[in-house]
């Protein structure tokens, strides 16, 4: 009989993927508030995370391995070293397996190195790839296992994954296949160990958690390290926009006392620092500088500016304390943040501190180090002083592959700080963008959703990051406001008419709300501008609802929407069947479309329209592919209006969002959902593979929803580009 409350290890489905259409699991990144209770929990495992190509590897006795990438591209001709000790280890096999790691690049010693080493052997030819292979070697670290024979171990724990991946590996491991390094519990000592070996953070897995293809889960989190060090300021740059002063602190440190005297005398350009800055800050720093401006340039060796701007010198007599994340390959600081000035600390002593080198494991997982840290394994936990060989993994796939718009705020990352200060503080302010535009803001530190203690404060930085993903979404459309002043908890009220008086520049313009009563123009806010959106966040306007159509072309449509509403009783996986019922039906009529989460327990799908389509014409389309739908589930779905006569467990198809002046929360928008969602894209994989991979609208939220876009990129962007719905076609087909 099973001991009570202890869940049952489910058995292996039967393997029916092509490897190639697998994609893998990613981690959401870890909240800041959790981290240290993450590191504390001795139930989890901790892993390495690395920069490096995430690969599938296809082994199957009797032919040649295959490496792909997240997004199912080849790249086994890329890395000969790697296949060929994949081809070895694979002649030893007896059935298929379907490998999940990480390909890094390595130094003469095997330790790991950071991307940028890399990125020589991503473009070469298949001729080229054997002589970059001698310049830059590669190794493969495997960290999962998901199929084994013709069984589908996804649906395993991670801890039987990894048991079953050791014994895969036990006796079969190289130089360039190798064994990720894993530790059950000692977070604390692992992550300080890291850190002063310059790792990129931690990936903390719960060990009963699932492998769930192609999307992020909250049971792999990601825990980035960053690093803080004392730089000398050598000047600045000239600042950009409204910011006044300067727009970044030039930084140095000084060589190692072996170097020539002479040399010492210069400074070794670091990079440059234009973020963490407040008002305040911004004074006292130029008030500093101005006495110390010079004309002589107090580096040895100065790179161009990556774009025009004036650089002025000072001298070398300040010391700034930075945090960033790493040096690059080139020497300088990758994503700095300004601390503070010290004065406790002279010019003259500031030197680039040491790294230790990454560790290296070994075929079990062991990892070399100095005596006293712990060694991981399989096991975990336990301490030896042997030395093996191997770098560790998990990293996200090559930025190549992942489409990320500009952001339109040169000073974005002043603006955070500035709005988390306004909100530790309590007070009230004014941001004033690099464009001019300005945005009172004021009571960031009220609670808007209890149940995940989310601010007003967070709302508004969501918007202020969400900014390059959401801008285009909403460019040139009336928005219409639902206004939570007091949080979702609270009395909310739509408000179509913008306020009055707004700051100046913020878009307004006058529309016909009914096309048949010219009276009944109202000015409505543009969206498409940053300081329109902060500023709508400032009123507490919790979703961005746009029309359908833009202008100058009001009263056309240029996409329809059907928005899946469940009933009480309806479980998301039921939503999930609906949609992929009516994915099945536009495919059929070659009608591209698109799906997202509502935010909520809901799905939207939309389809891209023709100009000039009548918003008449994209419901009627809606309602017959809906209605089709319905009658063919009926126990599942419904296109019937009045509530009390649905199903208690059905789907509601609603279609008549696309009368015109109606609108539905956006791509990217947050929503007043109580676990604080964001209506986020899907692909159709995704839809499709949802209900077995466990997706849930509560994956998608404020906090977690920057992590997927890292992986992601813009996926809305394809609806834009999409060519549009031939509903004429349509209507011919479904009628013939």
């Amino acid at each position: 009989m099973p001991t009570k409350g202890k869940a049952r290890t489910p058995e292996p489905a039967v393997w029916c993927d092509e490897p190639r259409d697998v994609r893998p699991m990613l981690a959401e990144l870890a909240p800041a508030a959790a981290r240290a209770r993450l590191l504390e929990r001795t139930d989890h495992c901790f892993e390495p995370k690395y920069d490096g190509i995430r690969a599938l590897v296809a082994l199957d006795p009797g032919a040649l391995p295959v490496l792909y990438t997240r997004l199912g591209r080849d790249k086994t001709g890329q890395f000969p070293d790697v296949a060929d000790a994949l081809a070895t280890f694979g002649r030893r096999l007896r059935r298929p397996l379907l490998l999940d790691g990480e390909i890094v690049a390595v130094d003469d010693e095997g330790a790991a190195l950071p991307f940028q080493h890399l990125q020589d052997r991503l473009h070469v030819s298949a001729s080229a790839a054997r002589a970059a292979s001698q310049r830059v070697p590669a190794a493969l670290v495997v960290f999962d296992l998901l199929r084994e024979g013709d069984a589908d171990l996804r649906v395993l724990p991670f801890r039987e994954r990894r048991r079953r991946l050791e014994r895969v590996l036990r006796g079969r491991t190289s130089d360039t296949v190798r064994l990720i390094e894993s530790s059950v519990g000692h977070g604390v000592a692992l992550a300080a160990d890291g850190r002063a070996r310059g790792w990129e953070g931690l990936i903390v897995k719960q060990p009963d958690g699932r492998y769930f293809s192609g999307r992020r889960s909250s049971t792999w989190q990601k825990l980035k390290f960053t690093e803080t060090e004392e730089f000398v300021v050598g000047g600045w740059t000239a600042p950009r926009g409204s910011r006044p002063h300067f727009g970044a602190l030039l930084l140095g440190y000084y060589p190692d006392e072996e170097r020539r005297s002479e040399e010492r005398e210069r400074l070794i350009f670091a990079g440059q620092v234009g973020t963490g800055f407040t008002e305040a800050e911004l004074d006292r720093v130029a008030a500093r500088l101005a006495p110390l401006e010079t004309g002589d340039c107090p580096f040895a060796d100065l790179p161009a500016p990556a774009r025009a701007e004036t650089r002025r010198w000072v001298a070398p007599s300040l010391v700034a304390q930075v945090t960033f994340a790493q040096w690059t390959r080139d020497g300088v600081l990758r994503h700095p943040v300004y601390d503070g000035l010290r004065g406790d600390k002279r010019p003259d002593e500031v030197r680039r501190r040491p790294r230790r080198p990454a560790p290296v494991s070994g075929p079990d997982g062991a990892v070399a180090q100095s005596e006293g840290t712990v060694a991981r394994s399989g096991t975990g936990g336990r301490r030896t002083k042997e030395a093996r060989r191997t770098p560790p993994g998990p990293r996200a796939a090559p930025r190549a592959a992942i489409e990320v718009a500009p952001h339109p705020e040169p000073a974005a990352g002043d603006l955070l700080a500035r709005l988390e200060e306004l909100e530790r503080t309590g007070r009230r302010s004014t941001l004033v963008l690099s464009d001019g535009g300005r945005v009172p803001v004021g009571n960031l530190h009220k609670v808007f959703w209890p149940a995940g203690g989310l601010t007003k404060g967070e709302l508004v930085r969501f918007y202020l990051r969400m900014a390059p993903y959401l801008l285009p979404v909403v460019a040139d459309r009336p928005l219409v406001m639902k206004r939570f002043p007091n949080g979702v908890d609270g009395k909310s009220f739509y408000q179509h008419r913008a306020p009055d008086p707004l700051p100046a520049g913020i878009r307004v313009t006058a529309i016909r709300e009914s096309p048949d009563a010219p009276e009944s123009e109202v000015p409505y806010l543009i969206g498409g501008s940053l300081q329109t959106l902060l500023y709508m966040a400032q009123l507490g306007v919790i979703s961005q609802d746009p029309w359908f159509s833009r202008l100058p072309g009001i009263r056309a449509a240029d996409m329809a929407a059907l928005d899946l509403d469940p009933m009480p009783e309806a479980g998301f996986e039921r939503v999930l069947d609906v949609a992929c019922w009516l994915h099945d039906e536009l495919r059929r009529l070659d009608v591209p479309c698109f799906a997202k989460t509502s935010g909520s327990e809901g799905v939207h799908i939309f389809i891209p329209l023709p100009p000039g389509t009548p918003y008449d014409a994209g419901m009627i389309f809606c309602q017959i592919v809906a209605t089709v739908v319905a009658e063919a589930h009926p126990a599942a779905a419904t296109v019937e209006r009045m509530v009390r006569k649905r199903r208690p467990d059905a789907v509601y198809i609603d279609y008549l969002q696309n009368i015109h002046g109606k609108t539905l929360a956006c791509a990217y928008s947050a929503r007043a959902s109580p676990f604080a969602g964001v209506s986020t894209p899907l692909t159709w994989d995704e839809v499709h593979e949802g209900a077995a991979a466990g997706l849930r609208p509560h994956d998608f939220t404020m906090r977690s929803i920057f992590g997927r876009l890292e992986g992601t990129g813009d996926l809305w962007a394809e609806l834009r580009r999409s060519r549009p719905a031939d509903l004429e076609a349509a209507f011919a087909y479904a009628n013939g």
